[in-house]
């Protein structure tokens, strides 16, 4: 059910991923693939599924493969089980992604001692839950100590970091993702 390998791609999305990166208009892709601007809108809204030829064009357009476009394609399933104890999770590992795939929405769980001197930027807004012991982030010059059960929000662009202050500490992070437009660029990023 939750199984990516079952289920079919989605490559709407990794074509509007791209489109966007590059900053291109449906419009402008329409012309550079000869395809209508609407079918282009109805394959990047999951209702249309290109040919593989049409597939190719799209990608000719975006300076692409159509390989590289279905290996960024996302799994089209809306349900998906990330278990503790699957292929992603060992004892030693520190980070451990919770969600699969390329989503709009990252969480990432972090155990024990993190990079405290690296400062940290995001495009977007994130959110920190302490699961387990305590941790220290430093944001807007002033430091919050939080504890088992607390979290902290965070602006898009706010710089920050933050460490462990107790051994085994667990940290669950959720966060927009980067290549989500879902803040107004008021501190200075540009579309990628």
């Amino acid at each position: 059910m939750g199984d990516h390998k079952e289920q079919p791609l989605r490559v709407g999305a990794a074509v509007r991923r791209r489109r966007r990166a590059l900053e291109l208009t449906l419009a402008v892709v329409a012309e550079r693939s000869g395809l209508s601007v609407p079918f282009l809108s109805q394959v990047e809204n999951e209702r249309a599924r290109p040919s593989k030829s049409s597939l190719e064009r799209v990608a000719d357009a975006l300076g692409t493969t159509a390989v590289e476009l279905l290996a960024a394609a996302d799994p089209a399933c809306s349900v998906d089980v990330v278990r503790a104890d699957g292929a992603d999770f060992t004892p030693e590992a520190r980070v451990r992604p919770l969600v699969r795939g390329h989503h709009q929405l990252h969480a990432t769980e972090f155990t024990g001692d993190h990079d405290e001197g690296r400062e940290l930027q995001h495009r977007n807004d994130k959110l920190m839950y302490v699961a387990d012991g305590a941790v220290e982030v430093e944001a807007e010059g002033r430091a919050h100590r939080l504890g088992r059960g607390d979290t902290l929000y965070l602006t898009g662009g706010v710089r920050h970091r933050w460490r462990a202050t107790v051994p085994d500490t667990r940290v669950i992070v959720v966060e927009v993702a980067d290549h989500i437009d879902a803040v107004e660029d008021r501190h200075g990023f540009g579309k990628r």
